[in-house]
């Protein structure tokens, strides 16, 4: 495994994406235990795309219009609830000083549906792994799933930092509470801005 693709690999999970911006609104909203979860089920909802990009599904779904059509606006009413989660009182991530934890499967679950519903994902496998493979057609497969599985531990480590530092700043916010509604509206906008990126996006 080259240098290269790994210093390629930790830029694209560190630049802040749908993934991390989940994250960090778990971490602000829920504390540590819940942003742990969130970076687990952002890292898992890899594995989809992953496997497809591996697969060459990824192929069949960027030369199929109509496929492609359904996965982008499931992901983009799928970002809006989050946008939505974001900025009603009790939603699933607003930021609030008294809430009921919620359990760790539900948060880890929003984090893989992220990454699940999300069409570019595979595509983006399927231009980001083959430039650092050997060339040796038998160990392809191999190859590209050991690279995807490196992929997925620095998502894990990057994402689960980004979380605690979340949930530390969580410490300094609350009892805030002009402060706290205008994060919330911020993920919210954030949210929003992004399904709006997706809905514009083409295969």
């Amino acid at each position: 495994m080259s240098l290269q693709f790994l210093i390629t690999a930790m830029v694209v999970v560190l630049v802040p994406g749908t993934g991390v911006i989940y994250t960090l609104a778990t971490g602000l909203g829920q504390g540590r235990r819940a942003a742990f979860w969130a970076a687990l089920g952002c890292t898992f909802g890899i594995v989809p795309a992953l496997a497809a990009a591996v697969l060459g599904l990824a192929a069949v779904l960027h030369s199929s219009a109509v496929l492609y059509q359904v996965m982008k606006f499931a992901g983009v009413a799928y970002l809006m609830w989050l946008a939505w989660q974001a900025l009603k009182e009790g939603g699933a991530l607003a930021v609030q000083s008294d809430r009921t934890k919620q359990p760790g499967w539900r948060v880890a679950w929003r984090g893989v549906m992220i990454n699940v519903l999300n069409p570019k994902l595979s595509i983006f496998f399927l231009a980001l792994l083959p430039p650092f493979l050997s060339g040796v057609p038998e160990t392809a497969t191999q190859e590209m799933v050991a690279l995807g599985a490196v992929f997925m531990g620095l998502t894990f480590v990057v994402f689960v930092a980004y979380g605690m530092f979340a949930a530390q700043a969580r410490v300094l916010i609350l009892g805030n509470a002009r402060l706290m509604a205008w994060i919330n509206r911020g993920f919210a906008g954030i949210f929003a801005a992004l399904a709006g990126r997706l809905a514009l996006e083409r295969a």
